[in-house]
Order: structure tokens, then C-alpha cells, then sequence
């Protein structure tokens, strides 16, 4: 599996990033912001992910997807990763991520990987969403935020 940024001009996997946020508006607008990058397997995208700068040395890990038949099979660990790694490479200090308090898989795969919860954002899915959300049975309403430092503290 090869992961990689999505060139100009290249088509938006949209059914992709869809999957992950169902808003149509909001994907645009962060994709114009960050920057996008693609899972691929034999020749077929899998995954996707958005890196989009919010504050000097801060950067927010966005719309991290896969595709429902590769689901379970490790590839959002491999999204994740890669993005870390990449934000430590641009010099950022910090790295964000939010996800719906129904999300259960995301909210251990985010901890799985070094996130900690630093805050709620409550009702963020009821007041910027038109349609209710439910995942895992959950009606999903707020935002679940979590931080990771990217630099050793050792240093």
C-alpha cells in the first residue's frame, strides 16, 4: 500500500471523504485549506486523510476514511501514522483531531495511537449539521477533541 499526497488537479475521492463527513460544504472547504492524501492499493484509493493548519505549529488531522470493504484491516492505523509523521516532518509542534462521541472505533483507534482527550465541544454536530447523525446506535452530537505533541520532550 502506497500512501500519498493527492496531486492538483487530481479527481477528490468525495464518495471517500463523504464517509467520514456528510457534509458536502464542510469537506470542500477544509480540502481547499489542508492538504489531502490518499491510501492507494493496486491502483484503487482505500483511504484518505486531511492535514489543515489551524494555528502557528498546530495542525488538525481531518476526515481520516477508508473504504467499507478494507474496514478492520488496520488501514486507519497506517492513515494516522503516516500523518503524524508527515506533520512532524513539516515542523509542526502539535497535532489535533475531532471525532462524533458516537464514534467508538475512531475514538480508540485515536488513543491507539498516542491521542489524549483534551475536550468536549458540546453539541457541535447539532449546530452545524442539518441532518441528525447516528453511529453505533448513537445519536452523535458532540465533538470529542484530542491533541497529540509531535516533538520529544526529552529534547
Amino acid at each position: 500500500m502506497d500512501i500519498r499526497k493527492l496531486n492538483k488537479g487530481e479527481k477528490l475521492p468525495i464518495e471517500l471523504l463523504l464517509l467520514a463527513d456528510p457534509s458536502i460544504e464542510i469537506v470542500e472547504e477544509y480540502v481547499n485549506r489542508g492538504e489531502c492524501f490518499v491510501a492507494e492499493s493496486e491502483q484503487q484509493i482505500v483511504g484518505v486523510y486531511v492535514l489543515l493548519p489551524t494555528r502557528p505549529k498546530t495542525v488538525e488531522l481531518v476526515n481520516v476514511a477508508v473504504i467499507e470493504k478494507k474496514q478492520a484491516r488496520g488501514i486507519g492505523k497506517l492513515l494516522v501514522m503516516h500523518a503524524l509523521k508527515i506533520a512532524k516532518t513539516k515542523g509542526y509542534k502539535t497535532i489535533e483531531i475531532g471525532t462524533g462521541n458516537s464514534g467508538i472505533g475512531q475514538l480508540a483507534l485515536y488513543q491507539k495511537c498516542g491521542f489524549r482527550i483534551i475536550g468536549v465541544d458540546r453539541d457541535f454536530f447539532v449546530k452545524h449539521y442539518h441532518e441528525e447523525i447516528v453511529e453505533n446506535g448513537i445519536p452523535c452530537k458532540d465533538m470529542i477533541r484530542l491533541s497529540q505533541d509531535l516533538v520529544d520532550e526529552k529534547k
